[in-house]
């Protein structure tokens, strides 16, 4: 069995976006050498996610909006209690369990086998730092 292990590192500048990885995903699959197998991509934040769906800007827009809804960002401890220990970013605590830890994905003929519109994503959601995503490759 072969693997490989590598750590990508996102910055992003605004507090919730979405930053399209396929691309990066699919180079470290070939990398590994790996023809018949699965690669494991978990954001190793627990303020980010990761997760497939199709890449069109309008639903990116509409999840912005859904996840506001949902879990709005209020950095007072009045609204949610996690703030009370200093923090401010509840908000993306619950964004990131709606969207998700992790994907794995099937390596068929040594690449990445998804569907017409399926696209890997990390979702930030308490930005502005550094934060990483394990990207795991195993098989043969």
């Amino acid at each position: 069995m072969k693997s490989r292990t590598e750590y990508l590192t996102f910055n992003v500048p605004a507090r919730m976006d979405f930053v399209h990885i396929t691309g990066e995903v699919a180079r470290i699959v070939e990398q590994s050498g790996v023809r018949e197998g699965l690669v494991l991509v978990n954001a190793m934040h627990i303020t980010a996610s990761v997760f497939i769906n199709d890449d069109e800007p309008g639903l990116h827009e509409d999840y912005r909006k859904w996840l506001e809804k949902l879990a709005p960002f209020d950095p007072s401890p009045q609204v949610y209690r996690h703030n009370r220990t200093g923090e401010d970013n509840a908000d993306a605590h619950h964004k990131r369990q709606v969207m998700g830890r992790e994907v794995v994905v099937a390596i068929t003929d040594g690449r990445l086998d998804l569907g017409p519109w399926e696209r890997i994503f990390y979702g930030e959601f308490d930005g502005h730092r550094p934060k990483r995503v394990l990207v795991k490759v195993i098989g043969e």
